[in-house]
Order: structure tokens, then C-alpha cells, then sequence
């Protein structure tokens, strides 16, 4: 029963430029149960197949005037790649059936037919591409899946790494637009430097981690609304490492790159940086684009030790330290992307206002 349904629900389009061969087929298909369609060649196949999305299988004969069926399947192939050709021809040419079938033909006949083959090689053509299209429609689905379970994972990791961020406000008195802008500037700077989309969204998580080191800095250093003492200075600049201790020994890469962001963010370019003092590419680029972010982004907002600077101020300070802190490439790339920063700064205002001018 299934079978016969199957049948009627099926169209096979005959092209072959005899019509005798078209009506006698024609004829064959339907006593079958087949919906039957004819042509007399190649495009006249085509314009069939155009108008009649219907059409599941194709029995085209190979040898025709004009356009041969080879070039007829070249074409099916590529433009009705659901549809299933079998090719037939007068000439038992091993060769030509070889060729046929390497294209993608489903299935190779020898005139005079027989009714049975003709069916059996229909039904064989039909059962392949259900199978071809239930084996693609599961990928399909996995695929979906796959995507829709890596969405969730990343949703995640942003929760967990907001989260563990939004702790260190509660001692650092930075906003949590401050780090998200981090984030955003970050992520704005990574694509354009050509960094695949994977990695530009993880530096989008990563970057606003870069402080976390902060949380084991005592209050009376971390708060403290003067300049600091060197001692004082010495404890603070722990942060790094602290930063790199609590982020480190995970296999995850978003976690690997926050880590290596909290150590390395306050390193120069010319090495003159801590904890390390690593100098150009020794230092990981994605620290070295965070820490362009940061320092922009801590001029143009108020601190705990000073008042916002002018987005001019701010620039000037950050082309002042073109190749001595800051990677110029970094820099520059940075600079070019202005236009975008600041439309991320209006979307991620603090309360308190920033100094745009």
C-alpha cells in the first residue's frame, strides 16, 4: 500500500527526442502509477523541471540532437539536485555508462526496455533519494543542534563570566558597563585586525575579566583616591598574577584567553610593562588589544583617583604611547574604529555620564 501511494505521489519526467519512446513510456509509467511528464530534448526537459518543482525522477535517453542527456544530467545536478536521473540509451557502451553514472545518474538503462526494469530502476532511483534526503534533512537537524547547544554554552559562559565580574564591583566601584564596554571595544578591534568569529566573541567574554585579579587587593590600596606609594603600587600590581591564578588551569579557551588577558594587560610594548616585562609580540595580542580598551575606555570615565578626561585628552594620551606601551598596529586599528567605540559607549553608559567631547 505504501508503495502504491508512493507511486502516485511521483512524477517522472521521459525526455527523449522519439515520441514514440515518449508515448510508450509515458503510457508504461501511468499503467504503474506514475504521474508521467514528457520532453523532446534537453531544454525543453529543463523548462519542465522549472515549472514542475513536482518532478522526482528523470528517464532521459542520452544520445539526442542538440544537447546531449549527459549534459542534460550536468545540468540537473546542479540546478535540481533533489531530482533523480537515470540515464538510457540504444548503445550497450560501458564507457558512457561509467561516465553517466560517476555525474551523479542514479541508474543506467539499455533500450528495449523492459516494463519491469523500468520500474524496478524508478523505484530503486526513488528509495536512494529518500534515503539521500532523510540522510541530509538528519545532518541538517544535527547541525541545528549543534549550533543551538554551542549558543547555550556561550550564554553561559557570559553568565558565569558577568557574574564573577559583577563581584569585583562590589570592591573596584567600576561599573559593569565599564567591563562590558571593554568587551564590546575588543571585540570591535579583534575583527578588523582578521580574527576568526569564534575567537572574537570569546575576547568579547574575556577582556572584561582583565581586573579580576582586583578582588585580592586590599580596599585601602585598591580605593585609595590619591596616587599610590611604590609599596603600594608593588600590591597592586599583583593583580595580574592574582587574576591569572584565579582564571588559570582550565581547558576552556575562553577561560585560557581570559587568563592570559589578567596577566598580561598591563605589559608594554617597548617592556617596560608588568609583572613580566614582555615587549612586542612576546606579549599576547589579546591582552595587547584589551589593554588599549581599557586605558581609553578608564580616561573617558571618572575614577576613584580622577575625573573623566575629554575623549581629546584621551587620545592624545594613547597616540603619546604609540610603540612605547601600546602595539601600534593595535593602536591604529583602534583609532580607525572610533566611530564604532563611541556608539558602544552610548549604548553602555555609566550612571554617572561620561566626557564625550
Amino acid at each position: 500500500m505504501a508503495s502504491e501511494r508512493a507511486r502516485t505521489d511521483t512524477t517522472v519526467l521521459v525526455v527523449d527526442d522519439e515520441p514514440f519512446v515518449c508515448d510508450s513510456l509515458s503510457r508504461l509509467l501511468r499503467t504503474e502509477g506514475f504521474t508521467c511528464l514528457t520532453a523532446g530534448g534537453a531544454d525543453e526537459a529543463l523548462d519542465r523541471l522549472r515549472e514542475h518543482p513536482e518532478i522526482a525522477v528523470v528517464l532521459s535517453d542520452i544520445m539526442m540532437p542538440g544537447r546531449s542527456g549527459i549534459e542534460l544530467l550536468s545540468d540537473i545536478r546542479s540546478r535540481h539536485p533533489d531530482v533523480a536521473v537515470i540515464m538510457a540509451t540504444a548503445v550497450d557502451d560501458r564507457e558512457t555508462a561509467v561516465r553517466a553514472l560517476s555525474l551523479g545518474a542514479y541508474g543506467y538503462m539499455i533500450k528495449p526496455f523492459d516494463r519491469h526494469e523500468v520500474a524496478i530502476n524508478i523505484l530503486n532511483a526513488l528509495e536512494r533519494r529518500r534515503l539521500i534526503q532523510e540522510s541530509r534533512d538528519y545532518e541538517e537537524r544535527l547541525e541545528a543542534k549543534v549550533e543551538q547547544r554551542t549558543r547555550d554554552i556561550k550564554r553561559r559562559e557570559e553568565e558565569i563570566a558577568l557574574r564573577l565580574v559583577s563581584a569585583l564591583e562590589y570592591r573596584n566601584r567600576e561599573t559593569g558597563a565599564h567591563v562590558q564596554r571593554i568587551g564590546r571595544f575588543a571585540a570591535a578591534v579583534a575583527g578588523a585586525l582578521g580574527w576568526p568569529a569564534a575567537a572574537v566573541e570569546d575576547i568579547r567574554l574575556a577582556a572584561p575579566m582583565h581586573d579580576v585579579g582586583k578582588i585580592g587587593i586590599p580596599d585601602a590600596i585598591l580605593l585609595k583616591p590619591g596616587p599610590l606609594t611604590p609599596e603600594e603600587f608593588a600590591v597592586m600590581e599583583r593583580h595580574a598574577d592574582i587574576g591569572a591564578r584565579v582564571l588559570g588551569g582550565s581547558d576552556i579557551p575562553l577561560l585560557q584567553m581570559a587568563a592570559e588577558i589578567a596577566l598580561r594587560h598591563h605589559e608594554k610594548w617597548d617592556g617596560s610593562g608588568y609583572p613580566d616585562g614582555l615587549s612586542g609580540g612576546d606579549i599576547p595580542e589579546s591582552a595587547r588589544i584589551t589593554a588599549v580598551c581599557d586605558v581609553y575606555d578608564s580616561l573617558v570615565h571618572d575614577r576613584v583617583y580622577r575625573p573623566a578626561l575629554t575623549e581629546r585628552q584621551a587620545l592624545d594620551i594613547l597616540r603619546e604611547g604609540r610603540g612605547t606601551h601600546f602595539d601600534p598596529r593595535v593602536l591604529d586599528c583602534f583609532l580607525d574604529l572610533l566611530p564604532e567605540l563611541r556608539r558602544i559607549r552610548e549604548d553602555l553608559r555609566d550612571d554617572a555620564g561620561a566626557a564625550i567631547g
